[in-house]
């Protein structure tokens, strides 16, 4: 995609926000991962609010499930990236998407030890 002219201030603004969101929805659309974690985070919020003690609490609760989303969208991008370059195999390929997908599980780790301390702890 070329990079429009004179792209600043609310117009840069404007379309970053659009962009941003146009990817939201594919990630919705094509990622069953991501949807789940958007069900978790409807779920989650509301026992954020309620479960936390402190608003630190509520919002490493919250947080710790954004974190998740954060690392699934890149996930994803990086997945789509290295599919387009080609659908032959090749170890660097396999090991980058392998990297992506430990990178998930980790912040699910991070998010279920933060939800595991705050609340039994």
């Amino acid at each position: 995609m070329a990079k429009p002219k004179n792209n600043t201030g609310i117009k840069r603004l404007r379309n970053a926000c659009i962009f941003s969101w146009q990817g939201m929805c594919a990630a919705f659309r094509y990622e069953a991962a991501f949807r789940q974690e958007v069900f978790i985070l409807i779920l989650a919020v509301p026992l954020a609010l309620w479960l936390g003690n402190s608003p630190v609490e509520k919002i490493l609760l919250i947080g710790s499930i954004l974190l998740v989303m954060i690392v699934e969208l890149l996930n994803s991008a990086l997945e789509a990236v290295v599919d387009r370059i080609s659908n032959e195999w090749s170890e660097l390929a396999g090991r980058a998407k392998d990297m992506a997908s430990a990178a998930v599980f980790v912040a699910i780790l991070n998010a279920g030890l933060i939800w595991i301390f705050i609340l039994f702890t």
